[in-house]
């Protein structure tokens, strides 16, 4: 697989993370748009994460959790868990219309959406449309369109997302901290039920859907976009 080297990441990433930074981070500080998480369903879509983890990480549709899920197509609706299940995880993501404007985003980089599909067990942290909306509003359209063409920065970025081995929610919780594709670290916190995700900047993701299996990966969708340190 196409390696990306961490300091190329973090270099290209810097202006980036300079001009969120000012803009009060993206933890809610001061000046920072805080992205509303999609409201909690009334009820549970399906079961909360099992609190022993999977050896291998795969999960099932009745692990998956968290307040955006009721949000997913239902059935066999593209986007559904029925129909991303069987699906590797690209492919998967372009159905999920929590994900559209990510799913643009890994599109802008050559082959990262082939790569991600031929993986045979990852982990991804999938931001949500509304972290991209923060990001755009802290950079400005101009800054934001940029940054989509900009292939080795984006790419970069969308490899901070990944982890290049499988975790279920009580894996990612047991193991506390994970190496990124992009050769960061983030830190996990909180339960299985409710874990968060730690970036190198010190800003916290909240999980808003979770457990989601793919053919290949399990995918943890975000609220926020994670950065490197820097």
């Amino acid at each position: 697989m196409r390696t990306i080297k961490r300091a190329a990441a973090l270099g290209a990433l810097a202006a980036l993370t300079v001009t969120l930074s000012a803009c009060g981070g993206m933890d809610g500080e001061a000046g920072g748009a805080t992205p509303s998480a999609p409201a909690a369903p009334a009820a549970p879509m399906t079961s909360a994460p099992a609190a022993a983890a999977a050896a291998d990480g795969v999960t099932t549709n009745a692990d998956v959790f968290g307040p955006a899920c009721s949000q997913l197509p239902q059935g066999d609706e593209p986007g559904s868990l029925n129909s991303m299940g069987p699906q590797p995880v690209a492919t998967a993501a372009s159905t999920n219309p929590l994900l559209s404007t990510l799913v643009t985003a890994v599109g802008q980089v050559d082959g990262l959406a082939d790569t991600l599909n031929s993986q045979e067990a990852i982990t991804v942290f999938a931001p949500y449309n509304g972290a991209f909306d923060e990001v755009k509003a802290a950079l400005g359209d101009q800054a934001f369109t940029e940054l989509l063409g900009n292939q080795e920065q984006l790419g970069g970025l969308l490899s901070y997302h990944v982890v290049p081995k499988r975790y279920d929610a009580a894996g990612l919780v047991e193991a506390a901290t994970v190496t990124e594709l992009a050769g960061g670290d983030v830190t996990i916190g909180g339960t299985p039920e409710a874990p968060t995700v730690t970036d190198g900047m010190g800003n916290t993701a909240n999980v808003l859907c979770g457990n989601i299996p793919t053919e290949n990966a399990t995918v943890f969708v975000i609220d926020k976009v994670l950065m490197p340190a820097g």
